[in-house]
């Protein structure tokens, strides 16, 4: 899953890249408005955490524009402006949800996991597929209710073929949610992190299939399916 966080206190910006990050998201940030539209036009992301209080464009001139050019990632809006009449204003422009400065970080990743359920369009706080289940709380894989550890990158790849299980999913879209623009990811690291999939996956009866030239998906074995 991508984010694009829209804050512009270093330091709390700082402290929430790398919470976010060790949760396994790939995050973005940028410190002002104009800087926050650019990127969205030039990237997918699943949610975006925006303040409210940026230089050089006002977060919800920010939010306005994001929606009137038909942009769905889902708004968490984040600030000190906790005022009846902005939040009101903030939900009819169109933002998902909204949460006033000071926060709990567990509040807010609790908030951002029913953001990105509900985006993509999951109601249940768990996901099965075959003999394997995916905990959209914990984020966490396991089989009959024995965790499987399977390393961050990785179970970010599998997390993202999951969440579209019976859809291929294209390279460009598996790396889109691994890294943020200030990284650097070939597709030769992607094929290497599938095949580690393979080996992982095969004891449970599943695999991620190649269809050539589009992407992988995920799907069970023949033997399973027999």
């Amino acid at each position: 899953m991508r984010l694009l966080l829209v804050e512009d206190n270093e330091e709390l910006a700082d402290g929430l890249l790398a919470i976010l990050r060790g949760s396994g998201y790939a995050v973005d940030a940028v410190r002002d408005g104009p800087s926050a539209l650019a990127a969205v036009a030039a990237e997918s992301f699943d949610l975006v955490v925006l303040d409210l209080n940026l230089p050089h464009m006002d977060g919800l001139e920010v939010l306005k524009t994001i929606r009137h050019n038909q942009n769905r990632a889902a708004v968490l809006i984040l600030t000190a402006r906790g005022a009846p009449e902005e939040r009101v204003r903030g939900l009819d422009l169109g933002a998902d949800d909204y949460l006033t400065k000071p926060f709990d970080v567990s509040e807010l990743e609790a908030r951002i996991r029913v953001l990105l359920r509900r985006r993509a369009g999951l109601r249940a706080s768990t996901m099965e597929f075959g003999p394997m289940t995916l905990d959209l709380v914990s984020r966490a894989f396991s089989v009959s209710g024995s965790p499987i550890a399977i390393p961050t990158r990785e179970r970010a790849v599998l997390e993202t073929l999951f969440l579209r299980a019976g859809k291929v999913v294209s390279k460009e879209a598996i790396m889109q949610s691994l890294i943020g623009f200030d990284e650097d990811l070939s597709t030769n690291a992607i094929e290497q992190y599938v095949s580690r999939l393979r080996r992982r996956l095969a004891p449970y009866g599943l695999t991620v299939k190649t269809a050539r030239g589009i992407g992988y998906y995920v799907d069970r074995d023949a033997e399973e399916r027999s």
